[in-house]
Parts: structure tokens; sequence; C-alpha cells
């Protein structure tokens, strides 16, 4: 594997001042917005502004029909989505993300805040948490707010409100809940925490990570470079930031979280990393929902329509 270009297996290039190049485009999707009313649209969208100065902000869906129970209209958990892409890649806009929560959205049922934050390397770990906290700071503030966002407003349960994140976003979805284990989000409640295929790592190699160190789509060097261009510079691959299992300062904070589902496949390179996640978890009094498929690879869901759909299931039957 000496040849492999994980610069290239990526298609990016990393320029003299630490800044990438990304050379793919992926197709872009805008918000509905006024189309709101529009009989056609399953889910409606809307782009909301979190922080100018730091140019992140959310896109919000929610079904155009909403259910009803009694002529009144149920209110819906929120789910705060994180998306994939090795913390240098991705965005809310691009069509494969705005489709995933739109599909989120419709089978939850839910309102969906998905949430565009800073990419790494301009802006490495723990921007990515920071933007995470930005956003249910938000959150917490429309149910606070008598102008708040209406369709929060309106239509959003505060006492339900869920993180997910895929891949990286898992890992957000990780450290950014331990950051507000401290934290009074009344009447927001963070009622659990969905991390499908957590992208977690360490320096010692794992059976699974020497066993698929060839991996089509996430070959060990390109896993490297990922945690190269994301982690603090100066620090390695057991930071806790990567390293969840590692000791430090998040120990006790572990015993503090809520209900979790993970979810991972067994031609996951990570699939060991993610058990013995699992097994933390559990050992530290977390109440976890683990599903495990020993058939399936990383980032399987992307491109399988079935396994997305068992996904969706699963996070249906958690919420």
């Amino acid at each position: 594997m000496s040849k492999f270009d994980s610069y290239e297996h990526f298609n990016i290039s990393l320029n003299a001042d630490g800044t990438l190049n990304r050379h793919i485009e992926f197709p872009k999707v805008k918000a509905t917005n006024d189309a709101e009313h529009s009989s056609s649209e399953i889910v409606v969208s809307k782009d909301v502004t979190l922080n100018a100065d730091k140019k992140t902000w959310i896109r919000i869906f929610r079904p155009n029909k909403l259910p009803s129970n009694d002529n009144s209209v149920v209110r819906l958990p929120i789910m705060l989505y994180f998306h994939s892409g090795g913390f240098i890649l991705f965005s809310v806009s691009d069509a494969m993300t705005h489709a995933n929560c739109e599909n989120i959205s419709t089978e939850i049922p839910s309102i969906v805040v998905a949430v565009e934050y800073r990419l790494a390397p301009e802006h490495r770990l723990p921007a990515q948490y920071e933007d995470a906290v930005d956003a249910i700071h938000w959150v917490r503030k429309q149910a606070l707010d008598r102008n708040g966002d209406p369709w929060l407003k309106n239509y959003a349960d505060f006492s339900r409100c869920y993180l997910y994140g895929n891949s990286s976003g898992a890992n957000i979805v990780f450290n950014a809940a331990l950051k507000l284990t401290e934290v009074n989000l009344e009447p927001l409640r963070i009622a659990g925490l969905v991390m499908n295929q957590p992208f977690i790592g360490g320096k010692k190699r794992t059976n699974s990570e020497i066993q698929l160190a060839a991996d089509q789509f996430y070959p060990l060097p390109a896993i490297d470079l990922l945690w190269e261009l994301a982690l603090p510079q100066g620090t390695n691959r057991d930071h806790r930031f990567c390293n969840p299992i590692a000791d430090g300062p998040n120990k006790d904070r572990v015993k503090k979280l809520g209900r979790c589902l993970v979810i991972g496949f067994g031609g996951d390179p990570m699939i060991d990393r993610q058990q013995d996640f699992v097994q933390m978890l559990v050992l530290n009094g977390v109440l976890v929902e683990a599903k495990f498929d020993d058939v399936g690879f990383h980032g399987i869901d992307m491109i399988d329509k079935r396994r997305a759909t068992a996904i969706l299931s699963f996070i249906k039957e958690f919420v």
C-alpha cells in the first residue's frame, strides 16, 4: 500500500497555508423556502443563520402534512442532524444530505435541524463540537423566545430532542453531548443520541483495521489522513477527540449521558472500535441499544437504499 495516495483517494489537495482544495463539486439543493404551501412538497425546508461570524447555518426540515390527533397537530420530536464526510467534506446543501434529511423528517416523523458546521483542516476539532453546541443552544432559545422560529414553536416537542450523526457526525454527537452534561438546557431535553457508524480511532491497530486495511472506501492510510487533517495540531490518534476509550477528562461525563443507539457493520475497519465503544458506554452505566450487522461496510447506507431504510427503522423504534 506504499503507493496509495490518500489525498487522491478523497480528491483533495493541501495548500501551503494549511487549507484544502476540494476537487469534487457535489450537486446542491436549495431549501424549498416559499414553496412550503405547495401540496406537491412532501417535506418543506428553510435555511437559518446560526453564527454569521463563523459562517455556520442550519437547514430545518418538516413534513408538509403534519400528523394530527383530534384535529390538533401532534408535536414532533426534534432531530439535530450532523452529516458525515470525515470532518473535511460535504454540506447540508448537498443533494445526498438534503435527501437523507427529508427521509428522516418523513419517516420518523420529525423536525430535522441539519447543522452546517465548519470543516477541517481550515477549522480543526473541537470547532465542529462547538458548532454543534451552538446549534443545540439555538434550538433551546427558540423554546424560550416568544418570537422563536415558528416551525419549532408550533410543531416541535422540545422535551424530545435527539442528536443524530453519521460517521464523523456521530463523533460530533458524542463529543457535543459530553460538553452539555453539566449544562441546564431546560425546557429542551436531550432524549437520546443516535450514532450511526461512529468515526473513532486510536494509535494501536485493531484486528478489524488490520484485516480491512485495504478497504475499498476507507483504507487505513485514508482514515489516518482524515485524523491528521482534523485533530488539533501536535496531537495523535489517542487524543480523546479520536479515541473515546482512552483515559481522560471525559470519563466522568460519559456516565451522565442519556440513551444511546449505536449502529455498525462488520465490513467497517472501525467495527472493533465501535464495539469497544459500546462496551465502554455500558460499563459506565449508559443505556445503549447496539445494532451491529456482520454484513456491510462503512457508509453502506449512502449507496444501499435497503440498508438506509433499515437504519431509519432502527431510529424510528429508538425515538
